[in-house]
């Protein structure tokens, strides 16, 4: 285990502690929307295009057509968690993506292929009547393989930075020297693979809310027995998602965690965390069962959605606490010293509320342009 570091040694934090947490587990809620639509959504995407029922078809084609866009919020919201961590977690970020640093700089690497490959099936769906090319689909099997191995890649590093027991060793097995090879990856880690699996969980359940929710808003043009299907298949997709996500989350909790850590989140309001963040999958679960048998309306898909938000929340803010616990023995985050800096937060505040108002209105202009047509309701 490294020595413990002397948190009032450190930089102090431009920041308040409550206000690093916050905006590092908001700005990961926000990011995993859109990152969880690429992690499973662009391989159900193309799943279902070449073996997919008429409507799982149309459904391929409208997700992929919005993909391009999905991809570049992803990559925008994802800013905001990196700067945090490396405002408070520096010294235990570098030193994680210092001893994986090839694999680490080959995510940006992989990202600009597979973006390339999501506008290359997009642009084809839009351009090309008689049907896709065949390098076109290529492309989007590419793209779908690329974003899974780049979420292999962030579990790899975010679960080494707080693995600090096996840097050591790490290091010692990756380096010439005394120099770091760059080449270490974190697979021996008996966290790394729960977390991964789980996370395609929440991808599933989060796009099936997706689902609902381009049907009710989005695809209003469509025909009614669509927009049913859409409903069904959502309930269908969203308790694999679960079924998987307890699954995953299990095998994280009881067979992957430390006893003390397990110990440290039984008790109080942390146990009350955990059990929330169990249980969260519940709700938008339910209101896809209740509705399954119609077309979406707008106020349930809303509520289907902020549901789902919620479970990505609540499982945010749980990764938080669990990742502070973890590092406590050798990075004591909330015992740094603090000296606030008040224009950069102000800053960034109203920067971040701008990007939320463009990002709203940007929406806001793509429900009008599928605006209802005569003779439907927009409820």
């Amino acid at each position: 285990m490294m020595p413990p570091i002397d948190p009032h040694g450190l930089s102090a934090m431009p920041a308040p502690y409550w206000f690093v947490q916050f905006f590092k587990a908001l700005g990961f809620t926000l990011h995993m929307v859109p990152m969880n639509l690429w992690y499973a959504g662009l391989l159900l995407a193309m799943v279902l295009h070449l073996c997919g029922s008429e409507h799982g078809r149309r459904f391929s084609g409208r997700l992929m057509t919005q993909m391009p866009v999905l991809v570049a919020l992803g990559i925008n919201f994802g800013i905001v968690p990196l700067l945090f961590v490396q405002v408070a977690y520096y010294k235990a970020f570098y030193s994680a993506t210092i001893l994986t640093a090839w694999f680490w700089l080959a995510i940006v690497g992989l990202l600009i292929p597979a973006y390339y490959g999501v506008y290359a099936y997009a642009l084809g769906l839009r351009n090309e009547q008689a049907g896709l090319a065949s390098w076109r689909k290529a492309a989007g099997w590419g793209a779908a393989m690329l974003f899974i191995l780049i979420g292999f890649l962030f579990a790899n590093g975010w679960s080494l930075m707080t693995n600090v027991g096996a840097w050591s060793r790490l290091w010692e097995n990756h380096s010439v020297g005394g120099a770091t090879l760059g080449t270490a990856l974190n697979v021996a880690d008996r966290t790394f693979w729960p977390r991964w699996l789980l996370m395609f969980g929440l991808a599933l359940m989060t796009t099936a809310a997706w689902l609902v929710v381009d049907a009710a808003w989005f695809a209003r043009k469509e025909n009614e027995t669509y927009r049913q299907w859409a409903s069904s298949f959502a309930w269908k997709l969203h308790t694999a998602g679960a079924i998987w996500f307890a699954a995953a989350g299990s095998w994280y909790v009881f067979g992957a965690w430390q006893a003390g850590l397990r110990a440290s989140m039984s008790t109080g309001w942390l146990h009350v965390l955990m059990i929330a963040t169990a249980l969260a999958p519940g709700l938008p679960w339910i209101l896809m069962a209740l509705g399954r048998k119609q077309a979406p309306r707008r106020a349930t898909a809303l509520g289907i959605a902020l549901a789902q938000l919620g479970v990505l929340a609540v499982n945010a803010t749980s990764r938080q606490v669990v990742q502070n616990l973890e590092l406590k023995a050798y990075l004591d985050v909330a015992a740094i010293r603090e000296e606030v800096q008040v224009s950069p937060l102000i800053l960034f505040l109203a920067v971040f509320v701008a990007g939320l108002g463009v990002i709203g209105w940007v929406i806001a202009q793509a429900v009008k342009a599928s605006a209802t047509e005569p003779g439907q309701s927009g409820v």
